[in-house]
């Protein structure tokens, strides 16, 4: 072997060995820097159903609904007022003989036995409920009574002018004058559709309400709940 061979020989023995120091010394310095690997991400897995008042074990509990009008010119089914032609279920716990099923008459009132003939005109579900079970209290001890409106005949709407089908529409719940329109059959050729009145009483004086139909639809406001007694005039 000449010496120029051993020299290099000798240059790459001693080039490994720093090479094999180098990589020992960074492994030892990784394991020391308290560094841990990063994490692998779990998946997040989503709960069906939606979050409760009490926890998240199901729906959340619907939020009590409240006991006003729709807007100022609506009417609520707690409002409604008894009238002539009302058909009524009055139930009296315990006491068979006392449940009728009647209808309220011209005069606005009602018969039952032991206490004979009661107003209901103008009276709500629950004023009627009221004075019939204090009549009572006279012959039944604790009376428990319901009164169930069957058919609320009195709460009756008049639509009038330029419709196909003018006439009286009884009113089963709220109740827009875009959707008493509908009922009458819509407009005809020549109605003034910005013209429209509703006529309503308030004791012995009468409040005219002007409705715009074309905005209505356009804007889709303007959204007036009739009253039991209302007249929709369409010029």
């Amino acid at each position: 072997m000449t010496t120029q061979h051993a020299s290099s020989l000798c240059i790459t023995v001693v080039f490994a060995a720093l090479v094999c120091v180098a990589s020992a010394a960074t492994a030892q310095g990784t394991r020391n820097s308290g560094v841990a690997p990063a994490p692998t991400p779990t998946p997040r897995t989503s709960t069906s159903g939606t979050a409760g008042a009490t926890g998240t074990t199901g729906t959340a509990a619907p939020s009590a609904r409240a006991n006003t009008a729709v807007t100022t010119l609506g009417w609520t089914e707690q409002e409604y007022r008894l009238g002539a032609g009302d058909k009524l279920r009055i139930e009296v716990y315990g006491q068979p003989q006392l449940s009728q099923s009647l209808q309220v008459r011209p005069d606005g009132k009602i018969t039952l036995p032991l206490i004979g003939d009661i107003g209901a005109n103008g009276r709500t579900s629950n004023e009627l409920r009221d004075g019939i079970a204090t009549s009572l209290k006279e012959y039944v001890n604790n009376p428990v009574v319901t009164v169930i409106v069957q058919e609320a005949t009195s709460a009756q709407i008049h639509v009038i002018g330029e419709v196909s089908s003018p006439g009286t529409q009884v009113l089963t719940g709220p109740t827009t004058v875009l959707q008493a329109l509908a009922q009458a059959g819509g407009f005809k050729e020549f109605a003034k559709k910005g013209e429209i009145q509703i006529l309503r009483r308030s004791g012995s004086t009468t409040r005219t309400i002007e409705f715009d139909y074309k905005r209505a639809v356009k804007e889709h406001r303007d959204q007036i709940f009739l009253q039991p007694g209302d007249t929709v005039v369409v010029p």
